[in-house]
Order: structure tokens, then sequence, then C-alpha cells
């Protein structure tokens, strides 16, 4: 049987190289488009047997240079999205709206088998956010111009790549006193980087399309309940200290300041509202791919870093 080739934008980031291991595991033939593939493609390539994987580096918003390849693909995956606007090119906008109804038409032009479009989970309830208007907008731009289109909305991701559990326990580690916001209840359903590649992976063997999939891990956690967590796994406590919302958007604007930051205030916003499944959409447990992996377990295994002590201070460890 001829392998069916993949088309992956995103495909250097903590879901696009676990999710081309997968793949060429499963005799997927992959293409990656990066804009330098000096500095990041080197180590995709390590991630399949020679003649697997293919490292393009081009213009991922020229249409015309992108053609070609759309000519030779049976599948379109985008992974590509940003947690803050950093400059006119990277716009929420840009990044979230244009690019993704760019990668339809082109996908309608070549008729392709299938467009997976990595959305994030909880966009409809965030009227009053950039982030969240700018993903709908994407999806729908995406449902509009390729209506075989398969959309995925993940809850946080997460693993030993991400930059949320990481980011935290760094934070964790560094401040004797931590801000929180909203008193820590908001709720999520933290999903394993490893389930989220099973769900996509599962999407193209049976060839799921025209739907959209809400895709969460298999526990509800607050906000505070996932500091907790990392605390305990790092072996610190810490005191919480509850900022009021005007204290909140004056730091999270503080924050925008810096080239990385912390928190910006449309981020601020997002977290008001709960990271849950909403009933409306098929589930990735109601397509047949459960999460399985618990967030407290998948922490252990990679938060040693962060411990006083680093790998000699793994439990068991004598």
């Amino acid at each position: 049987m001829k392998a069916k080739n993949c088309l992956i934008f995103g495909g250097t980031g903590q879901i696009g190289r676990n999710l081309i291991r997968k793949l060429a595991k499963n005799n997927y033939k992959v293409t990656v488009i990066t804009r330098n593939a000096h500095t990041k493609g080197n180590f995709i390539k390590t991630q399949a047997n020679a003649g697997y994987i293919e490292i393009i580096e081009a213009n991922p918003f020229d249409e015309e240079e992108l053609k070609p390849y759309f000519e030779k693909t049976d599948i379109c995956i985008n992974l590509i999205g940003i947690l803050f606007e950093k400059g006119k090119n990277n716009s929420f906008a840009n990044i979230h709206s244009y690019f993704p109804m760019m990668l339809a038409k082109l996908a309608n032009q070549n008729k392709i088998q299938q467009l997976i479009h990595v959305s994030a989970l909880g966009v409809e309830k965030a009227v009053d956010s950039k982030y969240a208007i700018s993903k709908l907008n994407g999806e729908k731009n995406v449902l509009k111009f390729f209506n075989k289109s398969l959309i995925l909305r993940p809850s946080i991701v997460y693993s030993i790549d991400d930059n949320f559990s990481t980011t935290f326990m760094t934070l964790l580690n560094r401040l004797p006193i931590f801000p929180i916001y909203y008193n820590g209840k908001t709720k999520f359903t933290p999903i394993h980087c490893s389930d989220m590649t099973d769900i996509i992976l599962n999407a193209i063997n049976k060839n799921i399309n025209s739907k959209i999939i809400e895709c969460v891990g298999p526990e509800i956690l607050s906000f505070k309940e996932i500091l907790i967590i990392l605390l305990n796994s790092i072996d610190k406590k810490r005191f919480f200290l509850p900022f009021p919302l005007f204290a909140a958007k004056i730091s999270a604007k503080i924050f925008e300041i810096m080239p990385n930051p912390l928190l910006t205030y449309d981020q601020l916003k997002l977290l008001k509202y709960d990271n849950v499944i909403s009933k409306n959409y098929a589930t990735n447990s109601s397509i047949g791919v459960p999460a399985k992996k618990i967030f407290k377990n998948e922490i252990e295994k990679y938060s040693y870093m962060w411990r006083d002590g680093g790998q000699f201070s793994k439990k068991g460890l004598n």
C-alpha cells in the first residue's frame, strides 16, 4: 500500500515533534514547512528513518511558494498558534485567522483528502479575548473554504516540551509568593501531548472530517489544584497571593512589555472562563480515543529537574 503524504505546518512545536514520530512509524511520509530549517529542522530529521521526513524552508504566508506542496499531499495539518502578539506579522488575526484560511483555500483547490486544523478549547465563550476571537474566526474560515476540514479544540496540552507546566514550575521554584487570579477557581482539562497526537493519528487513520472535536484529558482541575500538583511535584511550599482584578490588570500590562511575557492582559481575560467541554460537539472520548494520562503522574516524570538536587532527587534513588 502506498504511503500517504502529510504536509505539516508547526511541525517543530511540542505537538508537531511528537506527531511526526507517530506518523512516520505508521508509514506516513511527512513534509514539514518551517521558516528556518537550519535552527529547527535538524532535530526533526532524527524522528524517523531516512526517506520519511522532508524539511522544507519556506515562507508559510507565500501562497505561490506553498502551492507545489499541496499538489502532492494527501493530508494537511495546521499546528501553528501563538499565545501573544509580537509585531505586525505575528498578530492573532494573521496567524489564527488569515493563515488557516489560506491553507483551506489551497486544500480546496488541490482537492486533498483531509485538512486538520488545531484550534483551542473554549474559544466560543471568551468573547472579549482577541486570542479567542481570532481562533474562532480561523475555524470559520477553514470550514467555509474547505468543508471536509476537521477542527480539533484541545484544552491545555502539556509535556516535558511544553510552555505551560515547565514555565510554572520555574516560577514556583523561584518565587516565594505566587500571584493567583480569580482565586484559582478556573477549571481546566489538561491533556498530555501523547494523548493529543493519538487523537490526530486516529482521525487520519479513520479519515474523520467535517467535524469539530473537543480534546480533553481524563480529569478536571482548577488552576489552584494544578499549581498545588506542580508544587508538590517539585517539593516546594509557596504562599498563594490572590490578586484583585485591578491589580491583576496592572501587572499584566507591565508583563506585556517583556519580550516573552509571563501574562498578558488578553490571557488574563481568558482565565475568567473554564476550559472544559461544552457538550455541544464531539469529544475525543466519543470518537473512541479517550485520554489516559493523569496530570500528576506525568508531571512526576520530569519535575525532578526543578527540585533541589535535580536528577539525584528522584524518588526511589539511593
